[in-house]
């Protein structure tokens, strides 16, 4: 039985991970973990929950051994608007809590999830249909702990054995939690908005062109991927993964089916403007698909459909 550290419990992902998790392992199997204490009990009264912050590798080490773990994923980050503002904690929190992840893996005999980014491509990676394998130049800070990440990784494995496994997250949306600081936030709120205001101003320009996907997907494809037979897998901590790919207009196109008097104009934040313009339009995700099975189950129009239908309840 799987025995699951999450780091970075309490954040968009993680809030939404822990609960999926225990459903699926237990509760008492799945160890919630965050530098922050204060939550919704859906996270930390449903099961085990550590005060952590990754920057204390002594205390990382505490945890796995007092609850027997045997699988980390490793949540806790600084994402890219927020460490373009602050690249030194960017840094130290996402390379220096890695590195410490990992050196707990290799004395504890763990494995270790921990995701990468879009953010690890950059203005001079082919645009459409980027190759998982290409040219990796980010712009970001972010960028860069996530490509020094991905080949840290490849690092522990080739030379400790420690089966490292991740994936390339696209921008992400969910209902349940807000996110935190990242260039494709926007798409998360326009639904918010257009269920409670009907109207938006987005701070990405219009013809922006992102991949997205859809939290149940996301969740689904961690899980597939930490479970799935590590002799198949080539492309271990860096694999490209995506739903769908469309511009602010597009999904404001669709919100229109749903609530037709929804607006929206354009207000553009230059920096992060200039973060989407370094990122690819669209992923080519043939590894993951061929090598664990990826599959997304929902489109931009279905998504929607589940998005505003939610809101609507939470919102209400």
């Amino acid at each position: 039985m799987r025995k699951i550290l999450v780091t970075g419990a309490l954040g968009q992902i993680g809030s939404e991970l822990t609960t999926y998790l225990r459903s699926i392992y237990g509760e008492e199997n799945v160890i919630a973990s965050d530098k922050q204490d204060m939550a919704p009990d859906n996270v930390i009264g449903s099961g085990p929950f550590e005060k952590l912050d990754v920057t204390d590798a002594t205390r990382i080490g505490e945890i796995v051994q007092k609850y027997k773990v045997n699988t980390i994923i490793h949540l806790a980050a600084i994402l890219s608007a927020v460490g373009e503002k602050k690249p030194n904690l960017a840094w130290n929190v996402n390379m220096g809590g890695l590195f410490n992840v990992l050196e707990v893996a290799r004395e504890c005999n763990t494995s270790v999830f921990t995701p990468s980014s879009i953010a690890a491509f950059g203005p001079t990676t082919p645009r459409c249909k980027t190759p998982q394998d290409t040219i990796q130049r980010p712009t970001t800070m972010y960028g860069v702990t996530k490509v020094s990440g991905e080949i840290l990784c490849d690092y522990y494995f080739n030379k400790y054995g420690v089966d490292t496994r991740g994936v390339r997250f696209p921008g992400l949306i969910s209902y349940e939690t807000l996110p935190g600081g990242g260039t494709t936030d926007y798409a998360v709120h326009i639904y918010y908005e257009a269920v409670k205001n009907k109207k938006y101003t987005s701070y990405i320009k219009e013809g922006t062109y992102m991949d997205m996907m859809y939290m149940p997907d996301a969740l689904n494809a961690i899980v597939n991927l930490i479970e799935a037979d590590g002799s198949k897998l080539i492309h271990r901590n860096a694999f490209n993964i995506t739903a769908m790919s469309f511009a602010p207009g597009d999904i404001a196109k669709e919100i229109k089916k749903h609530i037709p008097e929804f607006t929206m104009g354009y207000d553009v934040d230059p920096v992060r403007q200039a973060i989407a313009d370094s990122w690819p339009d669209s992923l080519d995700d043939t590894a993951a698909r061929a090598e664990w099975g990826f599959k997304p189950k929902y489109d931009l129009g279905s998504m929607t459909v589940d998005m505003i239908d939610k809101l609507k309840c939470k919102l209400k």
